[in-house]
């Protein structure tokens, strides 16, 4: 497996999207470019599927579909998220296990509702699209994202123990292990900051912004109140406070 960077408008760092071709299968195409057309052609490709639907993963779909005459494959149950994000209906759904081509689906909830990884014959190496990066962390937000489900998809993909994570931004990851302790403890330590926050007094979601991140977010402001609300949301599911969308109190 080798990503294909293709330039994209993404909120991750990269200002790119990572495609993969494996066998005859291609994930998340975002875009063309000459080398993911060369190696398109080069492989014959038969299947054409997401890790998740979000903008930056699917912009090519409905191109590679047609050039190749390729099979469309959907999450089941996701299949009208699938059609609104790329234009085209799928011609199959897949879900946990089912195997496309040489690839076996992981359902990896958390970034988004029908995330997925997916898997090589042996398990040692998995496509992990958004689940994971290499550095920094991995955008999880209100309404769209669920931090439970999240932090489970990752313990999920700890618990494989894969010998190389590739993600659908930046760089190959040859320590998976150690790259999702990180991004579990990362998390941790900022739900920690928001429930210290909450019993300190701060209430509004500004509030309580300014005070788990206690640095100048100016420039990434609406994605830091995003991922405060989906911690605020994950800690009322626990019975640790009550937020109402608009003030939290201790519970």
């Amino acid at each position: 497996m080798n990503p294909i960077p293709v330039p994209t408008e993404t909120v991750a760092p990269h200002g790119a999207t990572n495609a993969y071709v494996v066998g005859d299968v291609l994930v998340d195409p975002p875009g063309r470019t000459d080398e993911l057309d060369r190696t398109v052609a080069e492989n014959d490709v038969e299947h054409v599927l997401v890790t998740h639907a979000h903008p930056d993963h699917v912009g090519a779909v409905a191109h590679y579909a047609e050039t190749c005459g390729a099979t469309v494959w959907a999450r089941q149950g996701r299949e009208t998220r699938f059609e609104h994000a790329t234009g085209i209906a799928p011609d199959e759904t897949f879900r946990e296990g089912t195997k496309i081509g040489s690839l076996t689906a992981i359902e990896t909830p958390g970034h988004a509702p029908d995330h997925v990884a997916l898997a090589d014959d042996d398990g040692a190496e998995i496509l992990a699209g958004d689940l994971v990066v290499a550095e920094g962390s991995v955008m999880v937000a209100a309404g769209e994202g669920d931090l439970r489900a999240y932090l489970t998809s990752l313990r999920r993909l700890y618990a494989r123990n894969p010998a190389v994570l590739y993600p659908g931004h930046g760089p190959v990851i040859d320590q998976p292990r150690e790259t999702i302790r990180r991004l579990i403890d990362h998390r941790l330590a900022r739900e920690k900051r928001v429930r210290s926050a909450v019993l300190s007094g701060a209430k509004t979601l500004d509030e309580i912004t300014d005070s788990a991140y206690n640095k100048d977010i100016s420039g990434v402001r609406e994605f830091a109140e995003q991922t405060v609300a989906a911690h605020l949301e994950k800690l009322a599911v626990e019975g640790d406070l009550r937020w109402d969308d608009e003030r939290a109190v201790p519970q």
